[in-house]
């Protein structure tokens, strides 16, 4: 919660408490001077931090007080005497709407993301990739080539002035609102929150290159919502390209003003077969796995010099690692069969492909949320499913004998890592928006049971360190010290290698 607009609150309950406590011929001064004071913190207010929808309610107050208070002060006479009914049903209705508002700043509070723990300061640029040899396929109004937006957090020198803003995309926030059934203007709040990175800043010198990881937000998700995992990496010395997979995201907004949203939901229907779904999750896949190999392609260029920018030279190529969540972490590992990637992080995806080729061959670690892993552990003690659970789950017996099939096959291909030096995780009391910046936007998905009962900071730390210690051990050959077993300082995190 933000400085003046907690204080232009509490200063609303005081002018508030003053025309309730004191008596009509002595509160003409005190509210009048309250009411000036209130005005002054909205000013600053509005001027330092910006206003937002969800004060809506002290803003008018403050301004109806001023008012008042301004015309009893001035005319030295109190206004004509009010009904006690209606002055009671007032009084009542402006401590609701102050109730009311402070359930708003809690529910949508402009947030703070965690600072990066690393020693390194962080810079960001932005990149607009098109693929002249790829049509796009999820673009029913327009016959054009596959384009992307992909957000790259590398090490940099000191910064200097202000850090960029987590979403300087604000235009796309009405959609993000929407995509959680929200209305549009709920999260424009956003705009407010700060990054760690600064823009276009240059590439630290402490060395001469940077092993590259390549991210993949989820479905609906957005590549800003993986800033603070970015920002953390970068911290420690690695150059992050966050890929914004279009029409996979809830908006992306590119360089000439135009506004793609989600639409590979289409491919998707409560009326289709299981095969058909599982077929169509595949197609899907295949779009962005590609995403994933042309973007590399980019970052060869982009190391040559001819795309401009601070990270020419910069990057080892040489080392290269993938991380995502959800449907970006099926997509890390199946980007992985490119032998330009070394090593990969699956943040709770199940897998796609999964007939298409063998075992993967390289180091890779699966991070589950406990939910996710209660489901896998009934795979484990093959499960048979009573009507009863089939009826509250919605599904029929033979889509989980399928889905069952398809998470066996899952299993094997992640015990196939355990040999390649990967491991197999969870952790404890995380539901599956935990693995993005989403849980730290609104406590409201911590009760609902969108994120888990883990507290958001928490959450974040343990899979940052996991992710770093994974990569550190692979790309740097350093560390790796997590990733040998169970530690005190992670009660939470529980391994199931020995299950599998």
């Amino acid at each position: 919660m933000r400085l003046f607009e907690l204080l232009l609150f509490l200063s609303n309950i005081g002018l508030f408490a003053l025309t309730v406590l004191l008596k009509k011929g002595r509160r003409r001064i005190p509210v009048f001077v309250a009411s000036g004071i209130a005005t002054l913190l909205l000013v600053i207010h509005w001027t330092v931090e910006g206003y937002r929808v969800q004060l809506f309610i002290p803003y008018g107050i403050t301004i109806i007080f001023l008012a008042i208070s301004g015309y009893s002060y001035f005319r030295k006479t109190g206004p004509q005497k009010i009904p006690r009914f209606i002055l009671g049903s007032a009084y009542t209705a402006i401590a609701l709407m102050l109730v009311v508002t402070a359930g708003l700043m809690y529910a949508f509070p402009v947030c703070k993301l965690p600072e990066p723990t690393g020693e390194f300061k962080v810079g960001t640029q932005t990149f607009h990739f098109v693929d002249t040899n790829r049509e796009e396929i999820f673009d029913k109004a327009r016959n054009g080539k596959r384009e992307l937006m992909v957000q790259v957090w590398y090490p940099a020198q000191a910064g200097t002035g202000k850090y960029a803003p987590f979403i300087p995309d604000a235009q796309i926030l009405p959609y993000m609102a929407a995509n959680y059934g929200l209305p549009g203007f709920t999260f424009g709040h956003l705009k407010y929150v700060s990054s760690h990175a600064y823009s276009e800043a240059e590439v630290s010198s402490a060395q001469t290159s940077y092993p590259l990881i390549l991210a993949n937000p989820g479905f609906g998700s957005s590549r800003f919502l993986h800033t603070s995992q970015a920002e953390n990496l970068a911290s420690h010395g690695y150059i992050v390209a966050v890929i914004d997979h279009t029409y996979n995201t809830f908006a992306t907004e590119f360089p000439d003003g135009r506004i793609t949203t989600l639409s590979t939901n289409d491919l998707f229907s409560p009326d289709h077969d299981y095969r058909t779904e599982s077929g169509n999750r595949d197609k899907l896949g295949i779009v962005l796995t590609g995403d994933v190999a042309f973007t590399l392609d980019q970052f060869e260029i982009i190391q040559s010099g001819q795309i401009p920018s601070h990270l020419q030279g910069r990057i080892d190529l040489g080392h290269v690692g993938v991380f995502g969540h959800s449907i970006g972490g099926a997509t890390s590992y199946d980007a992985s069969y490119d032998p330009r990637i070394a090593v990969g992080i699956d943040l709770d995806g199940g897998l796609y492909r999964l007939r298409d080729r063998e075992g993967l061959r390289k180091p890779f670690l699966f991070i589950n949320s406990e939910s996710e892993f209660e489901k896998l552990k009934l795979v484990m003690n093959n499960h048979t499913y009573t009507e009863a659970e089939l009826k509250r789950m919605g599904n029929t017996k033979d889509w989980m004998d399928q889905v069952t099939e398809d998470k066996k096959l899952e299993l094997k291909r992640m015990r196939e890592t355990l040999d390649e030096g990967g491991q197999v995780l969870y952790i404890k009391n995380t539901e599956h928006l935990n693995f993005a910046d989403v849980q730290f936007i609104s406590p409201i998905f911590k009760m609902l049971g969108i994120t888990g009962k883990i507290a958001p900071e928490r959450a974040n730390s343990v899979i940052n360190a996991y992710m770093l210690d994974f990569f550190d051990k692979y790309l740097k050959n350093q560390g790796g010290i997590l990733m040998k077993g169970p530690d005190s300082r992670f009660p939470e995190v529980k391994f199931v290698s020995s299950l599998l």
